[in-house]
């Protein structure tokens, strides 16, 4: 299929053009000059601001290449996806019809000035998301083993050429690309942030706003945080009060909503195009308060409670002696969610329980985890699962200090979101205007500043699976709002991702990001200002 655009781009307006030339036309007539001198040779491009860090990267800027109008963009492979990537491709170098780079698929021969994308299942040493890309004065040229490599050479090409390019409505205009030869994968598997859309619901044209942003610096998961105490947002056709009644509110009363069946398929397709996968949420036992007020036979005194507007935590819970009406819910939530997520992974929170004794919610993990099981899902869950008896396939997401050596030492894997470092919805310092600080100011030193290899005592990296930054929605209201507390403090979590440790820095770091802040303003990011972009 053709891809949108790959993002909301700010629009350039010609009024500028046609003002400069009615200014042009009323000037003076000019007086007799010396001689005009030559002007100087144009310089070269600058080297530039790489983010995540590749792994391998050689500038070469006598090698620059120019990608004007008459280059096309040549796919080595018949390969439906990698024809894919090149469309996509095409849409961010094209500004209109006539301009738009032409996609060809195998072509007998590829002229000067192009783009070449090729697919070389030999290439081991690049993995599922390695890259190679070369830039000389005649082509670029991305190889890659599999797609989702072909995917993320994209995004390094798209940083090479001038943020100019994210202006959907410039002028048709040339490109000057420095020469550069480029090896680069990843250092975890999972990269990705969570999104709460509970709390305050996010309709799906902001999502796919997001999952752009997210794709733009190669992180590959999408945590959608789809159920709390405020509100439920995901249609269970088996228990339709879920989003009737569930779905109606958010934080402080107004608005709610939910996504369809038909959107959530969707948003799932949308970001598989760009290869995040969508990871979702159902959270229990406790922060359930919108299910049980949907549902009276979910609460043991068979009364359905008031729904609830507030950001307190803690205080709802399933009803445990409701055994069969309990895990016949759970069952057919896990099922008809999953039937809709072709991902493998579920996520059963399992955060905050105060209701339950330990030894009941330790006995509910277990057996939910062997229902995620029978849906053909592996189960996510936060922290606090850890000291159940699961098995090694169970994800363990860190949070808080909590007993993760434990369950790295049964086989488990690790998704760091450590609060002080990672959780978006922090505010960067006091007078950052929305945001918590429950776990401390982030600024973004901070979120960088750090190794996630090294950062649980008796966890080795290799137990790791990788990195994921929350975003809780507590004082979030729009869009703007998600992506101020997300940037910049996420490109740098993209970094620590993606990036070899031994590649990494916060002084290089820091010079790379403030090459950044012209994309974001060409994409219109409403990002923090922090001190240490200036």
């Amino acid at each position: 299929m053709t891809p949108v655009r790959p993002i909301n781009r700010r629009r350039s307006h010609g009024a500028l053009l046609a003002a400069a030339l009615v200014l042009g036309a009323c000037a003076p007539a000019a007086r007799p000059t010396a001689p005009t001198p030559t002007p100087p040779p144009a310089r070269r491009p600058a080297a530039p601001s790489l983010v995540p860090m590749p792994a391998s990267v050689r500038f070469a800027p006598a090698d620059t290449f120019t990608l004007d109008t008459t280059a096309i963009i040549a796919v080595m492979s018949a390969d439906g996806e990698a024809v894919r990537i090149g469309r996509y491709l095409a849409g961010i170098v094209g500004t209109t019809a006539t301009t738009t780079p032409r996609v060809l698929s195998r072509p007998d021969a590829v002229p000067p000035g192009s783009i070449e994308l090729a697919l070389e299942p030999g290439r081991a040493d690049l993995g599922d998301e390695g890259y190679e890309l070369t830039v000389d004065r005649q082509r670029a040229r991305i190889a890659a083993r599999a797609p989702a490599g072909l995917f993320y050479g994209v995004q390094t090409f798209r940083q090479l050429m001038p943020a100019s390019v994210e202006y959907t409505a410039a002028l048709p205009r040339a490109f000057r690309v420095p020469g550069a030869h480029i090896v680069d994968r990843p250092r975890f598997p999972w990269r990705g942030a969570m999104l709460d859309v509970a709390r305050h619901f996010r309709p799906p044209a902001d999502v796919k706003r997001f999952i752009d942003l997210l794709a733009l610096y190669k992180l590959n998961r999408l945590h959608l945080h789809l159920a709390d105490d405020q509100g439920w947002r995901i249609e269970i056709p088996s228990w339709p009060n879920l989003t009737k009644i569930g779905g109606s509110t958010q934080v402080g009363g107004l608005g709610g909503g939910f996504y369809t069946r038909a959107d959530y398929a969707d948003l799932v397709q949308y970001a598989r195009d760009r290869f995040i996968t969508l990871v979702p949420e159902i959270d229990m036992p406790g922060h359930i308060n919108a299910a049980m007020a949907s549902y009276p036979e979910l609460n043991c005194d068979g009364v359905a409670p008031p729904l609830y507007t507030g950001t307190r935590v803690g205080f709802s819970a399933l009803c445990l002696a409701r055994d069969s009406i309990t895990y016949r819910f759970i069952d057919d939530v896990v099922r008809e969610i999953g039937g809709i997520t072709p991902g493998d992974y579920f996520h059963i929170g399992g955060d905050e329980v105060e209701k339950l004794t330990h030894e009941q919610y330790r006995g509910f993990v277990e057996r939910v985890a062997g229902i995620v099981q029978a849906h053909g899902k592996r189960m996510i869950g936060w922290g606090e699962i850890a000291p159940a008896n699961l098995p090694g396939s169970v994800i363990v997401q860190h949070w808080r200090p909590d007993s993760s050596a434990i369950a790295a030492a049964r086989g488990s894997k690790i998704i760091l979101s450590p609060g002080k470092k990672m959780y978006l919805d922090m505010q960067y310092d006091g007078d950052t205007p929305i945001g918590l600080h429950w776990a401390g100011f982030i600024d973004l030193k901070l979120a960088y500043d750090w190794d996630p290899g090294s950062y649980i005592a008796g966890v080795p990296e290799s137990a790791i699976l990788g990195l994921e930054a929350p975003l809780w929605s507590e004082t979030i209201g729009t869009i703007s709002d998600v992506e101020y507390l997300a940037f910049p403090r996420l490109v740098a979590i993209a970094e620590r991702a993606w990036s070899p440790a031994n590649r990494t820095g916060w002084d290089d770091f820091r010079a790379r990001l403030r090459g950044q802040v012209p994309r974001w303003k060409a994409l219109g990011v409403n990002y923090y200002d922090a001190p240490q972009l200036r």
